[in-house]
């Protein structure tokens, strides 16, 4: 028994059996696999439950009518057992000659093929006249068909020569975008020291404003309002450059002051 002819038989058949459904393939299936384990002989004696579980149908019902389904069909023939202490006997029929059948018949067709074919490819006599007329028809307006497409491509060359242009053109302003876009988010990312330093000096401001910009927003995350995040620290320089009294610490230390007394008392005096 070749099981590889025997299942591609099965599915060539199932192919064109628009009655089956997969629960029907997967039914069958389990049913080959338990005949393989016995060697391939008929009848094969089953068990329900075994059956049910490689073929993963769940339902008692959809099971009985799926095997009586195929057995309707011509492919097993099912002799239930109403005794639980005996199983149910399968025979698998055999389909691998059914293929063989489909093979000879498909052979004798592509020979028919041939055949006709050699026939028409035979012609007369006259029609060999009639093919040299008709070649010597067709040399002359092959020429005015390679006339026209010279002028075709002659008219397309320019064409495809401004569209490549066009190309080139978008392809270097697209490249100069994203060059702006690189220098805009490099000025608008989170510096580094050296750089504010440098751009607090351009404007005449010291070291020190500078380091305490920078100390204040690099400890709260580069934050504006402890909420949103900076989009642009030269901005947000100008503003401190401005209001650099906002961003100072207040000092509520104590002033010196004296007290709402006379400086001259005069201590012979009683209280």
């Amino acid at each position: 028994m070749n099981y590889i002819k025997h299942l591609t038989a099965f599915f060539e058949r199932v192919s064109q059996d628009y009655d089956l459904n997969p629960t029907h393939i997967s039914l069958y299936v389990a049913l080959f696999q338990s005949w393989n384990y016995n060697r391939f002989q008929n009848p094969v004696s089953i068990c329900r439950g075994e059956i049910m579980r490689i073929s993963k149908i769940a339902s008692f019902a959809t099971y009985h009518k799926c095997i009586k389904d195929l057995d309707a069909k011509g492919y097993i023939k099912y002799e239930p057992s109403y005794n639980p202490f005996k199983g149910s006997l399968v025979h698998i029929i055999d389909l691998t000659e059914e293929l063989k059948v489909k093979k000879n018949s498909s052979k004798t067709k592509v020979k028919n093929e041939q055949v006709n074919e050699q026939v028409i490819e035979q012609p007369n006599e006259q029609e060999l006249n009639k093919h040299q007329t008709s070649t010597e028809q067709a040399l002359v307006s092959s020429i005015n068909i390679n006339k026209h497409i010279k002028h075709y491509k002659h008219d397309i060359e320019p064409t495809k020569n401004k569209n490549e242009n066009n190309l080139l053109n978008n392809s270097e302003n697209e490249e100069k975008k994203l060059r702006e876009k690189k220098k805009n988010e490099a000025d608008s990312t989170i510096p580094i020291l050296e750089n504010v330093i440098s751009f607090f000096h351009e404007n005449n401001h010291t070291r020190i404003e500078a380091e305490k910009f920078f100390n204040y927003f690099e400890s709260n995350g580069w934050l504006v309002g402890g909420k949103t995040k900076m989009k642009n620290w030269k901005a947000a320089a100008k503003n401190w450059m401005l209001n650099s009294n906002k961003y100072s610490k207040p000092t509520n230390a104590p002033q010196p002051n004296h007290l709402h007394t006379q400086n001259e008392k005069n201590y012979d005096e009683p209280l």
